[in-house]
């Protein structure tokens, strides 16, 4: 458990390097890793996405790729699909820019919804089937998604039972008044960002992951997750309350910060501070469409549940 600990605080570390002043976001963005989830940024332009992605993916040494979604990508864009070979007269699967370790989809509420749908559906399943065959994702496979919820012009807002493939959702926000100052200072004029040297290899990274499912989550933890969810089904202010599955997801990511925190159980503590990150784009509030708009009205509202219930001890 304390090696596991070790790899993802170092990975935490590094990672910051890179994004001065938002070290609880970049804590966030490695519980999902951990968690085998998936992250959703919300979040304008020029704040940080891009750099956490692949500063993630150079702190344990794995393949990054980058997709710009865009209205007029094809599902095979993403996913891959057969070519046929004019010399053999056979086809062969090519791989589409999704068979990576950690992929940024950049802007993806731009692209249709069958493109959206055939990437959530991978992220999910953790394969892709074309033609018949079924192609496995290597391990670690971890999306970074973004969208920004100032602009809706042109772009298909992912429905509730998609958003609910994301483990957790942050936003970055801009860097303190200092770092920014700093920054600017210092910064090379072209904006490009040191590379970061890794700090754990693949199959460290892969042994943390399997070490979150050896944290103990006692049964007074789980009554507590269940109050919450069920609390957000029966509040008047929501329309549509946390799922199953997003019960399962806040009890995945408790014991990711639990292991990030280097302990091998969950305390309350835990499921308090990830209560917003796992649920507030899981729930759609009442009277009002569901819109990153919006979104801080839902984190109100799981607050307020959260301060209403009781807190085992």
């Amino acid at each position: 458990m304390a090696s596991a600990t070790s790899v993802a605080q170092r990975i935490i570390s590094n990672v910051g390097r890179t994004l001065q002043g938002k070290e609880d976001n970049v804590a966030l963005a490695v519980m999902a890793l951990l968690a085998r989830g998936h992250l959703l940024i919300e979040d304008v332009p020029g704040v940080g996405k891009t750099t956490l992605a692949r500063s993630l993916a150079q702190s344990v040494a794995v393949s990054y790729r980058r997709v710009q979604f865009t209205s007029d990508l094809l599902p095979s864009d993403v996913l891959g699909g057969s070519v046929y070979h004019q010399a053999t007269g056979h086809f062969s699967f090519r791989p589409g820019p999704l068979f990576t370790h950690v992929l940024l989809a950049d802007e993806i509420n731009r692209t249709p919804p069958r493109t959206q749908s055939a990437l959530l559906e991978a992220m999910e399943e953790r394969h892709v089937s074309i033609d018949g065959e079924t192609h496995v994702l290597e391990e670690p496979f971890f999306v970074v998604a973004t969208q920004n919820p100032r602009e809706f012009y042109g772009t298909y807002p992912l429905p509730e039972s998609e958003l609910d493939r994301f483990l957790l959702r942050i936003d970055l926000g801009y860097p303190p008044a200092h770092v920014e100052k700093e920054l600017i200072a210092t910064r090379e004029q072209n904006g490009s960002i040191p590379d970061l040297q890794p700090v754990a290899e693949r199959h460290a990274l892969l042994a943390a992951q399997d070490a979150v499912n050896r944290i103990q989550i006692q049964s007074h933890i789980v009554g507590y997750i269940h109050q919450i969810i069920t609390a957000t089904r029966q509040t008047p202010l929501l329309d549509l309350g946390a799922s199953t599955r997003a019960a399962l997801a806040l009890s995945r990511a408790v014991r990711s910060r639990a292991l990030v925190l280097g302990r091998d159980h969950v305390t309350p503590d835990d499921v308090k501070a990830m209560v917003v990150p796992a649920l507030a784009h899981r729930v759609r509030v009442a009277g009002v469409s569901d819109t990153p708009l919006v979104r801080g009205e839902a984190v109100r509202i799981i607050e307020d549940i959260l301060h209403a219930l009781p807190v085992p001890l």
